[in-house]
């Protein structure tokens, strides 16, 4: 129980050590293109906080267009390593601000596991249930899945939908995350399926604990809930997806119901942790000493020029954008 408690929260709390300041609020971040942070506008009262965190993934930045193949997947390749690393590392990161995000998905799981003999025969158990259960239980198959979010960018590209590239590209991270961590936890539990031998044993060299349907499906729906946060119909839907798909895992007899619980807890938080990481480095300042070439003309005064702009400085109150580390061309 130590170790599922610390692999369910590792995804709970992989970015609250990283990124402390995670979900900006809409002000906060402009679009993915160019995000400037309420705390870096002047003469406001967030000038005493400190600076913001600048990481490894500021060399990783995520793709705000689109982008060719072999670029894009080396970025992708290195956020997913990062990710693990922030995932595994994070049982070493618990506080009393993150604690409930232990101990809650382990107490569920604590006490769903002297339940799942119970709870698996309150089923009727019959060959089409089994048969129905397994047909649907597919759905949260990364071969289903994982064609799905990569037609996302594929639409995105063609249609030059920003937010289809994004969901096609984070949602792509989130799934690998989540194989590898599934992968991880089903080597250590090495739980036996409700089908085997010595059914629910654990160290068996099963492969129950956790529910690799379960994490991937409850990923793609934790993010897609966190990418539409002011559409709850979306947010409805996906999770009510996700349930029946948990739940048919545990009809058809592939998983116990403590198995589907831990996979949809690590798959919610690991949605979550992307989509998170993903906003804070819309708020960072990338690219800062990029020059640009921006004309000024004046007729009143009669002057005419270029300015050299290093970056782009906060958006004042009247909605102007002050430039800053500029070179006057006359």
């Amino acid at each position: 129980m130590v170790l599922a408690g610390g692999i369910l929260a590792g995804t709970a709390t992989a970015n609250d050590e990283t990124y402390p300041n995670r979900r900006p609020s809409g002000n906060q971040v402009q679009s993915a293109e160019g995000a400037i942070p309420d705390a870096a506008r002047p003469g406001d009262q967030s000038e005493a906080e400190p600076p913001a965190i600048l990481d490894r993934r500021d060399r990783i930045f995520y793709p705000g267009d689109t982008e060719r193949a072999k670029p894009l997947l080396r970025k992708l390749l290195l956020n997913i390593a990062l990710d693990q690393k922030d995932i595994f590392t994070s049982p070493f990161h618990i506080n009393r601000n993150n604690a409930l995000e232990w101990l809650v998905p382990t107490a569920i799981t604590g006490a769903l596991i002297p339940a799942d003999t119970h709870i698996g025969n309150a089923f009727e158990n019959s060959r089409g249930q089994l048969r129905w259960g397994g047909r649907i239980s597919q759905i949260g198959a990364s071969y289903t899945l994982l064609p799905i979010i990569g037609g996302s960018y594929i639409y995105g590209a063609w249609r030059d939908n920003a937010k289809a590239r994004e969901i096609g590209v984070l949602g792509t991270e989130s799934l690998l995350d989540s194989l590898i961590v599934v992968g991880v936890a089903k080597e250590v539990f090495r739980r036996n399926r409700p089908q085997d031998r010595h059914a629910g044993d654990f160290w068996g060299g099963g492969t129950s604990f956790p529910s690799g349907h379960s994490i991937q499906m409850w990923t793609v729906a934790s993010l897609l809930a966190h990418e539409y946060q002011h559409k709850k119909v979306i947010a409805i839907t996906a999770y009510s997806l996700a349930g029946i798909v948990s739940a048919s895992r545990v009809a058809a007899q592939r998983h116990f119901a403590s198995d589907v619980f831990a996979g949809g807890a690590m798959g919610w938080f690991i949605g979550r942790y992307v989509y998170d990481t993903h906003m804070s480095h819309l708020a960072h300042k990338h690219a800062s000493l990029v020059p640009m070439i921006v004309p000024e003309a004046d007729p009143r005064d009669r002057r005419y020029g270029l300015r050299l702009v290093f970056g782009r400085g906060p958006t004042s109150d009247n909605g102007s954008e002050d430039s800053t580390r500029t070179a006057e061309i006359r």
